[in-house]
């Protein structure tokens, strides 16, 4: 799955999400070169949320790519409305902002919007119109169109954040869109890209040594634990205070 970023602070938070599915996902700035995004080959993509109005001059918008594709698309938040714009539909502002708890209301039963009932909203714009295909699935009190869905091109919106804690069974929602609207298989785990990456590193170094500044945080020591996995003693590292 790729996950496009549209500046959402809980970008890094879907990708946990998917990855807890036994999904392999990985996030890009919204505005990655088409050919970074697709070498992943994804079978879905996934549209995060973000703080710009769709309509303002310069917003972010959806890459042409990915309506190209043929492949599944999952707005959430602001990526269902930039979703919304990019196909004709129409978001305005909200006299009324929207954030924190919202119950939402299932219009169409036998979805898997039905494990819901308290979700986590944050936005102040909102759908007025929906783009043509697309029905309502879901409303909430500020929100006539709190979850949207076009099933023939498997085009889907929520106005929510399913990703976060916040939203009970929210996980069950975007294990229903990758696994089984998208059809990717749930085979990934963590151990399989510690394997690969091993691999890489072992190959790209060969004989030679390696330094590494280490600085005690997550990003630079689990760096070095891989480097030291793959060559061993042929790895120095310096901590930086």
């Amino acid at each position: 799955i790729a996950i496009l970023d549209f500046g959402s602070q809980y970008a890094q938070i879907i990708a946990r999400r998917v990855r807890e599915q036994n999904v392999y996902c990985e996030l890009f700035p919204f505005d990655a070169p088409t050919a970074q995004v697709n070498a992943i080959q994804p079978g879905g993509y996934i549209l995060s949320g973000g703080p710009s109005s769709v309509y303002a001059e310069g917003a972010p918008q959806v890459p042409d790519y990915v309506l190209d594709s043929g492949l599944p698309v999952l707005g959430i938040c602001y990526g269902m409305q930039a979703l919304t714009h990019a196909l004709g539909g129409q978001v305005d502002p909200s006299n009324e902002r929207e954030y924190g708890h919202a119950e939402i209301k299932t219009l169409i039963p036998g979805t898997m919007l039905d494990v819901l009932s308290t979700v986590w909203m944050s936005h102040g714009d909102k759908i007025t119109r929906m783009p043509e295909g697309f029905v309502a699935l879901a409303k909430s009190g500020n929100s006539p169109y709190a979850a949207i869905g076009d099933f023939k091109r498997k085009y889907f919106g929520v106005q929510f954040h399913p990703e976060v804690d916040h939203t009970p069974k929210g996980s069950e929602v975007l294990q229903h869109f990758v696994v089984d609207i998208c059809g990717v298989p749930a085979d990934w785990t963590a151990k399989n890209i510690i394997e690969e990456k091993v691999a890489e590193i072992r190959k790209q170094v060969g004989s030679a040594r390696v330094l590494a500044a280490v600085s005690g945080g997550v990003d630079s020591s689990v760096a070095a634990a891989l480097v030291h996995k793959a060559i061993g003693d042929q790895l120095v590292c310096v901590y930086v205070d």
